[in-house]
């Protein structure tokens, strides 16, 4: 019987077709169920950004499949943690959701060679992010 995820969380930047799309890719594929994973944009592009996805995929992550979406209220309101990286103030803030402002490049015109720095760095603080909630609501137990 599945059990209920440790946490949401919510990855939004202006166009969700970088950076909160490569968080998003790995916070799935680290955690698996155990985080619920959503992402989404202030002004959403027509498509993920190709050089994020090839970047993923050389980490075995596969984001090509995914579509940019448009952030909602309601979004922000059903997650535990909202991760901005770089939409400013477009986003609605709702009392006890923790809020963190990840400063990362946009690699939005870059090549794949300028985006493997930026998708490294989020796996990082995707590892981080872990712990933490991991740490915050107890142990994972097998079930």
């Amino acid at each position: 019987m599945p059990s209920d995820p440790l946490a949401s969380v919510l990855f939004v930047c202006v166009h969700n077709a970088g950076r909160s799309q490569m968080a998003a890719g790995f916070l799935s594929h680290l955690a698996g169920d155990r985080i619920e994973v959503r992402s989404a944009g202030s002004l959403p592009a027509d498509q993920v950004n190709p050089a994020a996805v090839e970047a993923m995929r050389e980490m075995g992550v596969d984001i090509a499949g995914q579509r940019p979406k448009v952030l909602t209220a309601e979004a922000v309101q059903a997650s535990d943690y909202i991760i901005t990286m770089g939409c400013g103030d477009a986003c609605p803030v709702f009392p006890g959701r923790k809020y963190l402002d990840w400063t990362l490049e946009d690699p939005a015109g870059k090549g794949v060679e300028a985006v493997r720095p930026i998708r490294d760095e989020i796996k990082t603080r995707i590892e981080a992010l872990i712990t933490e909630i991991e740490a915050n609501q107890g142990p994972v137990t097998a079930g």
